[in-house]
C-alpha cells in the first residue's frame, strides 16, 4: 500500500473518530438531562392519585398531560406554605406537629427529618452555605466539604478547641458522604459557591469552578 494511501486511511480514521466524540459529547447530556427530567415529572405527577379519577386529564381531555402532577405537586406545595404563614395555619401546623409528637414510630421519624429539613431550608440556617477544602482521608490528601454547622451537646465536654460539623460528598453520587468534626483551624473556606462545588463534584474534577483572584485582607 502507498504511503499517501495509508496516510488518507489514517485521516479519515481520526475524521470519525471525531466526528464520533463531537456528536457524542452534543447527545450524552441531552440524553442524561432529558432522563433526569421525565423522572423527576413521573415522579411528581404520581399527586394525580389524591384527586377523583373523574378529573384527571385523561377523563377529562380524552389523553394524558405530561407534568400535570408536577404543576398539581407545586401548587401544592404553594398553598401548604401560604396557609401556614398566618396565625390559623401555624395553629393547624402545631396541632399536626403535636398528633404525629404521639404516634411512637412516626414521632422519631418525623421528628428527625423535620429537623433536619428546617436546619436545611431555614433562610437563616448556615447548613450547606460555606464551602469547604479540607484534608480527607488522610493528611496531605484534599478533598471538598460543605460546612453544616458546629458540634453540639455532650459533644462539646469531649472536644477541646473551636470545632465545626462538616460533610464530606462522595463522587459521583454526592447523596452519600461523611459527617466529620473537625477543627476549625484545619478547614480552609472558599470563595466558591455551592452549585460550583456540586458540579465540581459530580463531574469527578473535570468541571472546573471559575478561577477568582485571590483577595488579600489589608494589614
Amino acid at each position: 500500500m502507498p504511503g499517501w494511501l495509508g496516510s488518507m486511511h489514517s485521516v479519515r480514521g481520526q475524521l470519525i473518530k471525531r466526528y464520533f466524540i463531537t456528536g457524542l459529547l452534543i447527545w450524552v447530556p441531552l440524553v442524561i438531562t432529558g432522563w433526569v427530567l421525565s423522572t423527576i415529572i413521573s415522579t411528581l405527577d404520581q399527586s394525580l392519585r389524591l384527586l377523583p379519577e373523574t378529573i384527571h386529564p385523561l377523563a377529562l381531555f380524552g389523553f394524558s398531560i405530561p407534568g400535570a402532577g408536577a404543576v398539581l405537586t407545586l401548587l401544592m406545595i404553594f398553598l401548604t406554605g401560604l396557609l401556614a404563614a398566618n396565625f390559623i395555619g401555624q395553629k393547624l401546623v402545631g396541632w399536626w406537629d403535636k398528633l404525629l409528637s404521639r404516634i411512637p414510630v412516626v414521632n422519631s421519624v418525623y421528628k428527625s427529618v423535620k429537623q433536619v429539613s428546617d436546619t436545611l431550608f431555614a433562610p437563616n440556617g448556615n447548613a450547606f452555605r460555606k464551602t469547604l477544602l479540607v484534608q480527607y482521608p488522610r493528611h496531605g490528601s484534599w478533598t471538598i466539604a460543605f460546612m453544616t454547622g458546629q458540634p453540639g451537646g455532650d459533644l462539646i465536654n469531649h472536644l477541646t478547641g473551636n470545632y465545626v460539623s462538616v460533610y464530606v460528598p462522595t463522587t459521583p453520587n454526592p447523596t452519600s458522604g461523611f459527617f466529620l468534626m473537625m477543627p476549625a483551624s484545619e478547614v480552609v473556606e472558599l470563595d466558591m459557591t455551592v452549585d460550583e462545588a456540586l458540579k465540581y463534584i459530580i463531574s469527578m474534577g473535570v468541571v472546573a469552578p471559575p478561577s477568582r483572584p485571590r483577595v488579600i485582607p489589608k494589614t
